[in-house]
């Protein structure tokens, strides 16, 4: 399912990055600037008259545009919190009070602002360690999780 998700992110994130460059094309233009009527080698796109005036769709740093790195993230969340324990929290909320829109919004508002949260941080580490590192100490991290889970579990 994942590997199914990953593949249409990517091939949705190519039309996208086209599409995106396309209208950056139009939107760089300067007025007066007439664009002539060469045809790519597809045949379906018409050259810019200058290459200035080009503009190529934005690169991050990481070299991934601007709708990689959104599809990525989206992809990633959405499907690592389907049936986690906040969703079924949510249900049991929404359930028992019968109010789903201010349980949606309590826990819209909860995700936001623990997601800042890791936005903030994982930017404050990024200028002082490397990404090799991070993945690092992030395995590090839940590998201990995991251990200290298996230990409750033993234990019981």
């Amino acid at each position: 399912m994942k590997q199914d998700f990953a593949a249409v992110s990517a091939v949705t994130t190519q039309v996208l990055d086209r599409e995106l460059a396309s209208g950056l094309e139009l939107a760089a233009r300067p007025r007066g600037v007439q664009a002539t009527d060469e045809l790519e080698a597809s045949g379906d796109r018409l050259a810019i008259a200058s290459e200035a005036d080009a503009s190529a769709v934005p690169n991050l740093a990481s070299g991934k545009s601007v709708w990689q790195v959104f599809f990525s993230t989206f992809g990633t969340i959405f499907l690592a919190e389907l049936g986690d324990k906040t969703q079924v929290s949510t249900l049991l909320m929404s359930a028992e009070f019968h109010r789903p829109w201010l349980v949606f919004l309590g826990a819209g508002l909860a995700l936001i602002s623990t997601t800042l949260v890791g936005v903030l941080v994982g930017q404050w580490l990024s200028t002082r360690l490397s990404p090799k590192t991070l993945d690092t100490a992030a395995g590090v991290v839940l590998a201990l999780i995991a251990v200290s889970l298996l230990w409750d579990v033993v234990r019981l």
